[in-house]
């Protein structure tokens, strides 16, 4: 490996490869040699964007490079588990977004290549590095504060297939298997390893097929419950807001920033080196390579999401 870890995007041209590559460019032990999207017109124009050197087509013309030591899979759900697998047999490091899976089947099948290779292994689950949440967490870890209770609303206005930019995509996206991991996973972060999950939906959408309203309720091993609600129905505000009722004190948590129960601001710019959730993520993958260890939200570490969401979905069926 060269003195920084060469990077590959691939699905650059989307909403979170951006986000990705926005991220990577602050990073000094990170570069990024090639960009994949799917025409080479598309690849061209974020290549120019961002100044990478080399633009292909899918993700075969990454994986027979041999300036690429890692690669960040910011692709269609569908693709994640058979990608991953696919990197990992390349002989390179991989993180790819949020889900890892959209079964169980395919997130348990995936794992068990990760636990047989020697690569970093890697799961998009930002909002463990997420600043407000990772104050909590630390308040957690001194014992200065306990979940007794998490509230939860993620709420979107999606009655198209769009993406993040407001762009048609040909895949659909689903509140249980992307949606909801952010907060399973959280919670279980947080509170402790989840005991019982129960989940209701509401009509399934007569074209994209899927639930566009959602209630799932939790319990972890500690007692902490968690409620969340999710909605593709919701004509704003937008976004996901995180509400920890504790022993101590309320938090409510606004993607990075974070306010206490009256509504005052929390100052998190102390609690990491950026304020941008994606950017840390992406520091503890180059990190994480470089040091050659597990890196949070590794696939050993977020599989019981998985095993929650795929015990949900039986639930719903």
């Amino acid at each position: 490996m060269s003195d920084k870890v060469r990077i590959a995007v691939v699905g650059a041209n989307g909403a979170f490869g951006m986000k990705h590559l926005d991220g990577l460019k602050n990073i000094e032990d990170a570069e990024v040699t090639v960009v994949s999207a799917t025409s080479q017109e598309k690849a061209d124009a974020v290549a120019a964007q961002y100044g990478v050197p080399n633009a292909v087509v899918g993700l075969d013309a990454v994986l027979e490079r041999d300036d690429v030591d890692a690669v960040i899979l910011a692709t269609p759900t569908g693709l994640h588990a058979a990608q991953t697998q696919a990197v990992l047999a390349a002989g390179k490091h991989v993180q790819v977004e949020i889900p890892l899976a959209d079964s169980l089947a395919d997130a348990e099948a995936t794992l068990a290549v990760a636990e047989a290779s020697d690569r970093v292994a890697m799961v998009g689950h930002t909002r463990r590095f997420n600043p407000s949440h990772q104050l909590v967490h630390d308040r957690i870890s001194a014992g200065e504060f306990a979940v007794q209770q998490m509230d939860v609303q993620t709420y979107f206005f999606r009655r198209t297939n769009t993406n993040a930019k407001g762009e048609a995509r040909s895949w659909t996206d689903h509140l249980l298997w992307h949606h909801a991991a952010h907060t399973v996973d959280l919670f279980a972060y947080q509170a402790g390893r989840i005991v019982q999950a129960n989940a209701i939906q509401g009509p399934i959408h007569p074209e994209l097929g899927i639930a566009m309203d959602m209630s799932i309720q939790l319990k972890s091993e500690t007692g902490a419950i968690c409620t969340l609600s999710l909605s593709f129905n919701n004509d704003g505000p937008f976004g996901t807001f995180f509400r920890y009722i504790g022993d101590t004190a309320t938090y409510v948590a606004r993607y990075d920033d974070l306010y206490d129960g009256r509504d005052e601001q929390i100052d998190v710019s102390h609690v990491a080196v950026s304020m941008n959730g994606i950017e840390l993520q992406d520091r503890e993958f180059v990190a994480a390579i470089r040091e050659g260890r597990e890196p949070n939200s590794s696939l050993r570490q977020v599989i019981d999401c998985y095993r929650v969401l795929g015990a949900l979905e039986e639930q719903l069926a």
